[in-house]
């Protein structure tokens, strides 16, 4: 129910790009433009200062960025609490997640949050981690799933799970071998990684500086964004990378693929991120604790993070059906505590 300029006024002061801001609302720069100038003229203000390719806000922008937001909450919380009025938890919801995340932990997640709430709309936006808390902290996306911690102060985390990080390689490289490595042991092979901005990609890194070695001192042959390319490159042989156990189940069933652990264990944490000072719809309250509950449990040694996945999201699915849905309904449940 929000004027849609406010909305287009509120993405662009927060990426301070017109550009990045036309892709984040799907929208042409030419529209944004157009939208940002009548508001502009409304205020018989400016709120942007434009100048050798930088956009800052004004003292006038400032002052209404902080409006913005307020009205952008209040507005979506009023759509939410509407939509609830007629008995049932529903409308549109804007999840976020890693890639990771997105294609091998959410899947069955919201498959069977969507049963439970059928008039539920579910949309899910894929990137990196970096990616995805921008357009949380924008507010484009209601929750956001990442790899490792949140930097952004402006952001709530809450831990979901545990996942380990393990070397994966083709079943003839040298590491298949081993029972498992050092990351001084890797140094005398060829790896290949995930992009920067990447939450792996910063768990790893993390990892080897903590044990002594500098990740630009690994023989980096490649560079990929996406953990399929990533694995049909390690299949060849070409080299070997660090991934997450839940991304190479069905190749390690096949024999594609091996995975050694890493020694020390590398455990990451998935988060969950949502802006802070936010009231939610019932709606998004309901779907976050689902998705902490099928997804809330540290793997087993020999299970998959998928397999937990799926057997935590029947468990969340029948804890769900016990409550009241006319309850649930009318009462938002706020996820902060």
């Amino acid at each position: 129910m929000a004027d849609r300029r406010l909305q287009v006024f509120h993405a662009v002061a927060k990426h301070l790009s017109f550009t990045k801001a036309a892709e984040a609302l799907f929208m042409t720069q030419p529209a944004v433009t157009f939208q940002i100038r009548q508001l502009e003229e409304q205020f018989h203000t400016r709120l942007f200062d434009r100048g050798h390719g930088r956009v800052s806000l004004t003292a006038a922008g400032i002052l209404a960025l902080d409006f913005a937001e307020r009205i952008l909450s209040l507005s979506s919380e009023l759509d939410n609490r509407l939509q609830e009025l007629g008995g049932q938890l529903g409308g549109p919801l804007h999840i976020g997640a890693s890639t990771t995340i997105a294609d091998y932990l959410l899947p069955r997640v919201l498959g069977a949050f969507k049963a439970n709430f059928p008039t539920a709309v579910p949309r899910l936006f894929v990137a990196n981690s970096d990616a995805v808390q921008a357009r949380v902290l924008e507010r484009s996306l209601d929750v956001g799933f990442i790899e490792g911690d949140s930097h952004m102060p402006a952001l709530v985390a809450d831990v979901v799970c545990d996942d380990e990080l393990q070397i994966t390689c083709a079943p003839t490289h040298p590491l298949a071998q081993l029972t498992s490595a050092s990351a001084q042991s890797l140094l005398g092979h060829a790896h290949i990684s995930r992009e920067p901005g990447s939450g792996t990609r910063e768990v790893v890194d993390h990892y080897l500086l903590s044990s002594g070695v500098a990740p630009d001192t690994l023989q980096g042959v490649m560079e990929l964004g996406s953990p399929e390319a990533l694995k049909g490159l390690v299949a060849t042989g070409l080299g070997f990378s660090i991934m997450s156990r839940a991304t190479v189940v069905n190749e390690i069933r096949l024999g594609q693929l091996v995975q050694i652990p890493l020694e020390p264990r590398l455990i990451r944490q998935l988060s969950v991120v949502y802006p802070k000072e936010r009231i939610h719809s019932g709606l998004v309250s309901s779907f976050v604790e689902f998705a902490k509950q099928a997804l809330g449990a540290t793997p087993r040694a020999e299970a998959a993070p998928g397999d937990v996945a799926r057997e935590r999201a029947d468990t969340a699915v029948r804890t769900l059906n016990k409550h009241s849905a006319g309850r649930a309904a009318r009462q938002s449940i706020p996820i902060e505590e």
